[in-house]
This record gives structure tokens, C-alpha cells and sequence, in this order.
């Protein structure tokens, strides 16, 4: 037993008061990922708190004072020695007991969520055993050179520090000269958490459970002998069939070129692992009842409750180290990602009414700065472009026998700037009634696990079918691949990014208007880009676009709204307004209508009024107005403001 003298646990003490952050973050660096990060957040604190030594109450070997020798230990290097042989003792053992303290109950504690740089290392840090995090923790939390962590992780139990450090180096060298950054960041920092509740309607139906089992108990010598209720029986068989690998319901590979349903019931199953009824297992019953440490992600308006039946499996295999198995219940993809000894993710997107091209790909993996997408069994082909360089050829992309593309890259993040827009152009089989030989379509990854389809040109007519063809005679949008609605998604696609994680199912650009500007300046164009989800609710961004000296300029803002039919078959008529500068200085109010409007009328600040679909009049830049355009077809439609 380590036993030391009251001086030093007073020392010890100090240490840990004054340095408790420092050692909680490297003690949840080093336990294994596989425990989950609430758990590993409690089990960080609790290893600190016991790495405090036991204080030494007699002198030994008949109480003779002890002989001068080296400095007493420091008491920082005393209690991180302990804190990491404690870790270190985790390695290998996933069912070890918690320590009793700390204590939450019914809360999830987690570090704040990092970005795609963080998850990245998080996987990696994943894949390597525990003195392996050890020694980058003692390098860039610690400031440690190689030599003194090396003799660190030998005292705190380390089997082989020298491999361990090699290890270190080279997937420090792997990740890049960011992981000290990344490792002081608050995706690691187990002493800055967020809360989450458990799963409440669960809990309470624990509670509920308890309760009811009590007073079963109680009275169970009155009531001994009674049967449960047929329909419950057939609820508890009917969920118990659900999470049954053997019932998983699997597409012949064929079917797709034969069926009047080209969405993802026609997709076979893929993947080297859809015959593995452990891994199949596994990622049911973390879908029916996830551990409290899986991470959870879910399109907005997608429900993440349990499956009902037995679901279709669309895929099982490795991704880059990480088994991924994807399924799909006729409303709903789930995407079961297991990290090697890391934390699950489910990944929830809504897919109902999905269709040749919303259901042409989906994203299989993701990592630092690139994904890869699963392809539809009657995708053909599969290029990429970045939509800011419109006049640049599409580059091919290699797939894999199982429909797995190579890495594509992302766009950069949030914050970034947008120097590019990677998106991919997929091109569908002859084998398809609907798909002409050149029929080509666009994607977008927006953050979700289905990419958003991009289309150009005017909305159907109202009289038009739900889910028209593409080209179809009604003026349907078609897909984004000629040279003019390039030109136009070139202005207009960094404007993506605000649609990142929403659940969008399409983005369509419709220049709904040309306009000759004011002395010579030009002509103009204005365009309406509509986003629509999963759910129904839809939004839309006006935008004004003069002439331009770069193809990827972005023109101006002309009008906003949310949850509006606008742009839409149920509203396809739209107006916009901006103030514009000429090269004179002087200003004007320029207005614009779709072709359904055949006048306009400005009020407010400035009174003019034109007799076709586009209006310049001159206007100081900041004068009140209101729009409206009068409809040919009798009625009216307002600008909605920028």
C-alpha cells in the first residue's frame, strides 16, 4: 500500500486543489473511449480524487527516525503518478467498477461537442491503447520531453513506454502538428461540461415499472396466477421481432431495375459484414435502447424512438476503421457508426417520399475534412466539381465494388471563409424508365447523413403532380448541370452553409428575372433559391445579381422568408427589391417580378409604379418602402423584406 507521511499528503492535497483541472483532463485522455464520455467524465474526477495518498500514522521498524536521501517528491508528480496508474489500470478492463464518487443521477455530463477536426482525433485516439494517450498527454497537456515521460509512464505501470512513445510520435505525426491545440480544446476538457437529462419518458417508465413490480409484491398472494394481456404479449413479440438480426429485411440486388418504387426500399443490401449477426445485434439494440454515452445525432423533425418492426438492412461493413451499419424502416435511415473501443453514434435522418434523386446517395463516413458517400444501385457514374468554379470540367471519382465513392472533400467549416464548394454530379442508369441517357444531377453534403439535391429552373405549375419528373413539360426544375444555372450556383452557393444539419431534402436556384440596370449599368439578374425539408417547411433567399469581375461573387441579399410557399408550385410568383448605387453615385430603387407579375407598385419613402416586371427609380439608400407586384392573373404578392 502506498503510504506516505503526512507532509507528503499535505503536499499531495495542495496539488490536487490547485491542479485539478489539469489532472482531470489527462486522466480522461488516458481511459479508454470505449466507456463513453458521461462515464468517463465521472471516472476522471473520481481517479483524481483517489489518487490522494494514505497518510503514513507510525514511524516503521521501531519508531527510529528515518535517513537523510534524496528531496521529498513533488506533490503534483506524486498525485499524477497515481492518477495515471489508476487510468492505466482501465485498459483492457471495460466492466470495471466505477469509483464510488463522484455521483450523478439521473443527468448526462459531456464535454462540449468540438468540430470535425476534434471528432477526427477523438477516432484516432480511439484506435490506440491507453499508454499510447498517455504519452501524447504527458508530451502536450504536460510539457514533458521524451525522456521524463517516458520515466513517468514506467512508474505509473506502463508495460512498454518506449513502444508506447513510438506509437505516440507517429500518430502525432499523423494527425498533424494541430493535436496539442485540439487536446487543450473543450471536446477534452472533462471539467467543462454540458448537461443533458436521461432519457426521461424511459426513466419514468422505470419508475413506473419499479412501482408497479412493489405492488405486484405486495399483493401477490391475492393475485398470484394472473395472465398477462394478449395485446401487450403481442407488443412485446412484435418489439422482440424488431431487434431480431434473422428478420432483417433484405432486397434482392436486382429489384431496383424493375420496380415502380426507385427510393431506398429498392437499394440491396452491401457491405463484407451483412452477414454478421453480432455486429447486426448490436447496432439494433443500441437503436432500441442507446447506452447513455452514445451519441446521438438526428435531422430536425426526425424521431429517434425505437423500430416497431424489423427494419431493411442497406448496408454492414468497414469504414475507415469504423463499422457502420445502415438501415432504413420506410421513414427513417439509421445510421449505426462503432468506433474500435470507442462510443457509438446513431445517425437519424427522416427520408419519407424519397425518390431517384433524393434517394440517389448517402453519407457512409466522415472524417477530417473529407466524407464518402454510399451510391444507389442505379447511380452509373459519379463526378465531383466545386460549384465556385463554374467553368472548370467535373473530375471522376472512383467507386467501390459495394458502392462506396472515394473521399470527397468538405467544405470548410463554419467561420472559414468559403474558398470552395465541393459537390458531386451523379448520373443515373439507362436501366431507369425515368432517366433519359443524359440525365445528370447534383448533390450537396449539408451535414446530414442524405445530401440535399440541387436543381435550377422555374417551380411546376400548380397543376402539376406532386414529385413530376425532371424535364418533365410542366416547367419542373431540373437538374443543376447546364452552363447557366452553374453560373448562377457559382453567386449563390456559399449561401449553402446556413443550411448545414437542418434536414434539407432540395435546393433549387430559379432566375426569375433579367433587368437592364439604370446608365448602362448592365443587366442584372435576380434569383430565388428555395430550400425545402424532410419535414415540408421551406425557406427562401432573393438575391440580387449585377455584374460581376468574379464568377463566385455573391451579389446581394433581395428579400428573406421562412416557411413560405414562395418560389414553390403553391407560390410560384415572387418579388424583390434592393437599393443599387450606380458608378455615378447616384441611387435607385430596383424591383423585379416573376413572369406570373404584370406590374409593380412602390409605396412608402418612394411612390413609382411600372407597368411590366422590372422597376428603377432613383431613391436615397435609405428610404422606407413596400413593393408589390400585381399578378396577371388577377391578385397581388408583396416583396418580403431582405
Amino acid at each position: 500500500m502506498d503510504e506516505r507521511t503526512r507532509a507528503d499528503v499535505e503536499r499531495a492535497e495542495a496539488a490536487i486543489v490547485e491542479h485539478y483541472p489539469r489532472l482531470v483532463r489527462l486522466t480522461y485522455l488516458v481511459l479508454p473511449p470505449s466507456m463513453g464520455r458521461h462515464r468517463r467524465v465521472l471516472t476522471a474526477h473520481g481517479l483524481v480524487q483517489r489518487a490522494l495518498p494514505r497518510t503514513r500514522l507510525r514511524r516503521p521498524d521501531g519508531g527510529l527516525p528515518a535517513q537523510r536521501g534524496p528531496a521529498p517528491e513533488s506533490g503534483y508528480d506524486l498525485v499524477r503518478q497515481r492518477a495515471l496508474r489508476l487510468a492505466l489500470a482501465y485498459e483492457g478492463q471495460p466492466g470495471r467498477v466505477l469509483p464510488a464518487l463522484p455521483l450523478v443521477w439521473g443527468l448526462r455530463l459531456f464535454p462540449r461537442a468540438g468540430g470535425a477536426d476534434e471528432l477526427a482525433l477523438d477516432q484516432a485516439l480511439s484506435a490506440v491503447p491507453a499508454a499510447v494517450r498517455a504519452a501524447l498527454g504527458l508530451w502536450h497537456l504536460e510539457g514533458l520531453d521524451e525522456d521524463v515521460a517516458r520515466a513517468v509512464l514506467a512508474r505509473a505501470g506502463a508495460e512498454e513506454p518506449d513502444a508506447a512513445q513510438r506509437a505516440a510520435a507517429q500518430l502525432d505525426l499523423e494527425t498533424g502538428a494541430g493535436a496539442a491545440a485540439l487536446l487543450s480544446s473543450g471536446e477534452f476538457d472533462p471539467c467543462m461540461v454540458q448537461t443533458r437529462p436521461t432519457d426521461l419518458l424511459r426513466r419514468r417508465q422505470r419508475v413506473r415499472v419499479v412501482a408497479a413490480v412493489a405492488a405486484v409484491l405486495a399483493i401477490g398472494a391475492a393475485v398470484a396466477g394472473a395472465w398477462p394481456d394478449p395485446a401487450d404479449r403481442r407488443a412485446r413479440t412484435a418489439a422482440q421481432q424488431a431487434l431480431d438480426p434473422g428478420r432483417l429485411l433484405r432486397t434482392p440486388n436486382e429489384q431496383w431495375a424493375d420496380t415502380s418504387r426507385v427510393d431506398f426500399t429498392a437499394w440491396p443490401v452491401r457491405g463484407r459484414q451483412a452477414g454478421d449477426r453480432k455486429l447486426l445485434a448490436r447496432a439494433l439494440r443500441v437503436w432500441a435502447a442507446p447506452p447513455a454515452d452514445t451519441r446521438i445525432r438526428a435531422a430536425a423533425g426526425t424521431s429517434t424512438r425505437p423500430p416497431d418492426h424489423p427494419p431493411q438492412l442497406l448496408y454492414a461493413g468497414l469504414i475507415d476503421n469504423v463499422m457502420v451499419v445502415v438501415l432504413y424502416d420506410g421513414e427513417r435511415l439509421v445510421r449505426y457508426a462503432e468506433p474500435e473501443d470507442a462510443t457509438p453514434t446513431l445517425h437519424f435522418a427522416r427520408v419519407d417520399a424519397a425518390d431517384l434523386t433524393t434517394a440517389g446517395a448517402l453519407v457512409i463516413g466522415r472524417g477530417n475534412g473529407w466524407m464518402r458517400y454510399l451510391l444507389a444501385p442505379w447511380i452509373s457514374e459519379i463526378t465531383t466539381r466545386d460549384l465556385l468554379t463554374p467553368a472548370a470540367p467535373p473530375h471522376g471519382l472512383h467507386v467501390a465494388p459495394d458502392g462506396v465513392t472515394d473521399r470527397i472533400p468538405l467544405p470548410p467549416a463554419a467561420g472559414a471563409g468559403c474558398g470552395r464548394w465541393p459537390v458531386a454530379r451523379l448520373r443515373p442508369s439507362t436501366r431507369i424508365v425515368a432517366a433519359g441517357p443524359d440525365t445528370t444531377f447534383l448533390v450537396a453534403d449539408l451535414d446530414d447523413l442524405v445530401p440535399a439535391h440541387l436543381s435550377s429552373g422555374p417551380p411546376p405549375s400548380a397543376g402539376a403532380p406532386a414529385g413530376a419528373p425532371a424535364g418533365a413539360p410542366t416547367g419542373a426544375p431540373t437538374g443543376a448541370t447546364a452552363a447557366p444555372a452553374l453560373r448562377n450556383w457559382a453567386r449563390t452557393a456559399c449561401s449553402l452553409g446556413s443550411l448545414r444539419g437542418t434536414g434539407v431534402r432540395s435546393v433549387n436556384t430559379w432566375e426569375f428575372a433579367r433587368q437592364q440596370l439604370p446608365e448602362g449599368g448592365g443587366s442584372a439578374a435576380w434569383v430565388c433559391t428555395r430550400a425545402d425539408t424532410w419535414r415540408g417547411p421551406g425557406s427562401v433567399t432573393l438575391r440580387f445579381l449585377p455584374p460581376a469581375a468574379r464568377p463566385a461573387d455573391p451579389g446581394r441579399i433581395a428579400g428573406r422568408a421562412g416557411n413560405s410557399a414562395a418560389c414553390s408550385r403553391f407560390g410560384p410568383q415572387v418579388v424583390g427589391v434592393v437599393h443599387w448605387q450606380a458608378k455615378s453615385g447616384k441611387g435607385y430603387l430596383l424591383a423585379a417580378g416573376s413572369p406570373g407579375v404584370g406590374g409593380l407598385d412602390a409605396t412608402g419613402g418612394v411612390r413609382a409604379t411600372a407597368e411590366e416586371n422590372t422597376l428603377a427609380t432613383p431613391a436615397g439608400p435609405d428610404a422606407p418602402v413596400q413593393v408589390t407586384g400585381r399578378l396577371r392573373a388577377g391578385g397581388s404578392v408583396r416583396a418580403p423584406h431582405p
